[in-house]
């Protein structure tokens, strides 16, 4: 089963695990996971919902004592299978061997394990046919991958796995906790060091926020062994075969953070660009975006093209509405969290906008903002714009596609539809049938304008990057 997007992080201190994860919580929000190693053992904790929702002072009453020298930190949001409560808590991070469990209700206590792990990303379980699955506590591949390691260590994980992992594991029989990520690079981890001592997490804002700086993005397929005293070493195992995730940077990563040596906050801005020279805007009066990660591109849009730029949208809270658990609680996390700015209502009545989107999956949001500005702010047409393009397609090889390495896109069993796929018919959707089911024009970036946004900056060329999802190849083959 695919369970995560999630954000992971490996510091030295309670106080700086707490803060890593409080800024990586933009990548999950339904549970988190926080791992003590010392000379008391392995010990931890995982709740549901925010990293707030257990304080500092709780957190350390909880693993008590001040004898560790790791920390581990996990925030997550599942992304398949079953979402009830009980099935939330379990799921989440840490994965454990070992231990004595104390299931609180809304939170577990994990006491003396003899080993743990903390992953962003997604195995195929046919990398796992030969575990015992009679070991296993739950259907996860982070337990799976956690058994696999114990029974093949570091160096056989990364030559025989193939996927997309940054995972730490600690172990009661190594005196180092090892950091992982798999050679093809899919999902991000950074190298960084705070207060003199090195430490792990999946983006760099989690340092740059909280005091300390970057030394360099994780090498794909290579081991790093972090000591107990902030040293670490590393070991280049398998040659990289690179493939980073083009949503990584489209949506999932803060606005701050480079990725990979891809500055995420340019890149949108190049996008923005790009849909200036691909989208005919003369006859439009402005250019808006929805909240929050399409600001740059709708800036940089508005600079090209000399629209004014309006913020006509705003968000209750940051939290993002794809990470909700169930359809519910997304629709939940729109009705009540996005709104229109009434400030804005005289400005834009009775003209033509173009509204500047991420990724539109499945259109939830897309809905909500033509009601709130068709209905209430009386516009005379927005233009639906995404700077990615359509995402859940039947490709040209006549496979669906989605995501199948830790997104919330699942491409043949989806919890949701998307929108640019018909599914009761088994076709991809035209622009205007897309129009027709948002009630709105819809535009999307090119393929190649996408491209050229990667190559702007970098050089990151397509082969550089998965992006199976909006129909291009499958980044590596699973075992027959």
């Amino acid at each position: 089963m695919i369970r995560h997007n999630c954000g992971v992080c490996l510091t030295h201190s309670l106080h700086d695990v707490y803060s890593f994860t409080e800024s990586l919580q933009h990548r999950g929000r339904e549970a988190v996971g926080i791992v003590a190693i010392g000379d008391q053992g392995i010990n931890g904790v995982k709740w549901l919902g925010n990293v707030g929702r257990l304080s500092r002072d709780s957190l350390a009453r909880i693993l008590g004592g001040t004898n560790y020298h790791t920390y581990l930190g996990h925030v997550r949001y599942a992304t398949k299978g079953d979402k009830d409560i009980k099935n939330l808590l379990y799921d989440a991070h840490p994965h454990v061997v070992g231990g004595e469990i104390q299931d609180n209700g809304n939170h577990i206590v994990i006491k003396n394990a003899e080993a743990a792990i903390v992953h962003n990303g997604h195995i195929d379980n046919s990398f796992f046919k030969d575990l015992d699955k009679r070991k296993l506590k739950t259907d996860c591949d982070s337990e799976k991958l956690l058994h696999y390691f114990i029974e093949n260590g570091a160096n056989r994980v990364i030559e025989e796995i193939t996927g997309s992992y940054v995972a730490a594991i600690a172990d009661n029989h190594r005196k180092e906790v090892i950091v992982l990520r798999d050679k093809t690079g899919l999902r991000p981890g950074i190298l960084g060091i705070k207060d003199g001592r090195h430490g792990m997490a999946s983006e760099d804002i989690a340092f740059l926020q909280n005091g300390g700086k970057i030394l360099q993005d994780l090498i794909p397929g290579s081991v790093y062994y972090f000591d107990n005293i902030g040293g670490y070493r590393k070991k280049k195992v398998s040659k990289p075969e690179i493939k980073h995730c083009m949503f990584e940077y489209q949506y999932l990563a803060h606005e701050n953070s480079i990725l990979n040596r891809i500055n995420t906050r340019v890149h949108r801005e190049i996008l923005g660009e790009i849909l200036a020279e691909e989208v005919s805007w003369k006859d439009f009066d402005f250019v808006t975006y929805l909240p929050e990660s399409p600001r740059l591109a709708a800036r940089s849009f508005s600079e090209i093209t000399g629209l004014p730029f309006i913020e006509m949208f705003y968000k209750m809270r940051k939290e993002r509405s794809f990470q909700g658990s169930t359809k519910l609680s997304r629709e939940n996390s729109i009705g009540d969290n996005l709104f229109l700015s009434t400030s804005v209502k005289d400005k834009v009545r009775g003209k033509r906008g173009i509204l500047i989107d991420d990724s539109g999956v499945r259109g939830n949001n897309a809905k909500r903002a033509r009601q709130l500005a068709y209905e209430d702010a009386e516009v005379e047409e927005m233009l639906y714009t995404l700077y990615t393009p359509q995402i859940g397609i039947i490709g040209e090889d006549g496979i669906s596609r989605g995501c199948t390495n830790g997104v919330d896109m699942p491409p043949e069993h989806p919890i949701d539809h998307f929108m640019a796929r018909d599914h009761e018919n088994k076709k991809n959707r035209t622009l205007k049938e897309i129009g027709d089911l948002i009630k709105m024009p819809v535009h999307y970036i090119s393929q190649e304008g996408l491209f050229r946004a990667f190559n702007r900056q970098l050089g990151i060329t397509k082969e550089d990057l998965c992006y199976f999802c909006i129909g291009g190849p499958t980044p590596f083959e699973l075992p027959k």
